[in-house]
C-alpha cells in the first residue's frame, strides 16, 4: 500500500526523504538540524522531480524551495502567501516564510490533514500536479519518457508507488482533474505552489499553463502573485 507521505517526500529527493527520516518525522526539527535560515541552500536531486527537472535543463528553482523542506516547506510557503493575502500586503515586499514558520501552519495547509475532493490522499494530487506542470510545454517526448521510466525503476519504490508515479507520466495532462480535486482555498494555493516550482515561467507554454491552472483553481490575482513571490523569493536563496 502506497505511503503518500514517503513517497511526496522521495519524490522530490533524497535531501527531503532523508531530513525528513533523520527528524523523526518532525517538520521543525527537520530544518532547525541543518541551520537553514530559509528553505534555500538545498538541491533536488535523485528525486523524480531532478529527473523531470533534469531532462529540461534543471533549473535553479527546485534547489531551495523543496529540497530540504518537504511538503512542510510547501504549507509553510503555501500559508505564509495566504497570511500575506489576506492582510492586503504588496505581493512585491511581502514576507516570505523561513523554518520558523513551520510548526505555526494553519493545520489546513498540512498536506496531510485533509483529503482531495475526490477521497485520495492529497499529497498524491500534489505530485500528479507536479508531473502535470512539468510536462505542460510537450517537452517529455517518448525516448525521455522511456528514460524516466528506467530511471524510477531503480529508485526502490514500491510496487504501487511506482505504478502511481508511471501512470502520472503516461497519461496526458487533465487539468481539469487536477483542479477539481482541491477541497477549498488551502488546497488550491499548494497545487498552484507545487505547479509553480515545476514550471518555467519563461516558457510561454508553461506559462499558459500556469495562468489556465490559477483560473481553473479560482484563485484571486492577487493572491496568486503571492504564491509567485515566496517561489520567486525561494528560488533566489
Amino acid at each position: 500500500m502506497i505511503n503518500p507521505s514517503n513517497l511526496f517526500e522521495q519524490f522530490l529527493g533524497p535531501d527531503a526523504a532523508n531530513s525528513m527520516r533523520q527528524a523523526g518525522g518532525s517538520a521543525k526539527q527537520q530544518l532547525d538540524g541543518m541551520g537553514m535560515g530559509g528553505f534555500g541552500g538545498g538541491a533536488v536531486t535523485g528525486g523524480i522531480l531532478g529527473l523531470l527537472l533534469g531532462s529540461k535543463k534543471m533549473r535553479k528553482m527546485a534547489g531551495g524551495v523543496v529540497g530540504y523542506g518537504g511538503a512542510a516547506a510547501a504549507g509553510a510557503m503555501a500559508f505564509k502567501a495566504y497570511q500575506n493575502w489576506q492582510q492586503g500586503k504588496v505581493a512585491a515586499t511581502a514576507p516570505v516564510a523561513t523554518r520558523a514558520d513551520i510548526g505555526h501552519v494553519d493545520r489546513n495547509f498540512l498536506p496531510k490533514a485533509t483529503p482531495a475532493a475526490d477521497g485520495q490522499p492529497f499529497q498524491l494530487v500534489m505530485i500528479t500536479a507536479m508531473i502535470a506542470a512539468a510536462k505542460a510545454d510537450g517537452h517529455i517526448d517518448a525516448q525521455e519518457q522511456k528514460s524516466l521510466f528506467e530511471q524510477v525503476e531503480k529508485m526502490g519504490l514500491d510496487a504501487e508507488s511506482k505504478a502511481f508515479v508511471f501512470d502520472a507520466l503516461r497519461q496526458p495532462v487533465d487539468i481539469n482533474a487536477i483542479a477539481a480535486a482541491a477541497r477549498g482555498i488551502e488546497q488550491a494555493t499548494e497545487l498552484y505552489l507545487v505547479s509553480r516550482i515545476a514550471i518555467d515561467v519563461d516558457h510561454p507554454a508553461e506559462r499558459a499553463y500556469l495562468q489556465a491552472l490559477g483560473h481553473k483553481l479560482n484563485l484571486p490575482s492577487e493572491l496568486i502573485a503571492h504564491l509567485d513571490h515566496q517561489v520567486e523569493a525561494a528560488a533566489s536563496n
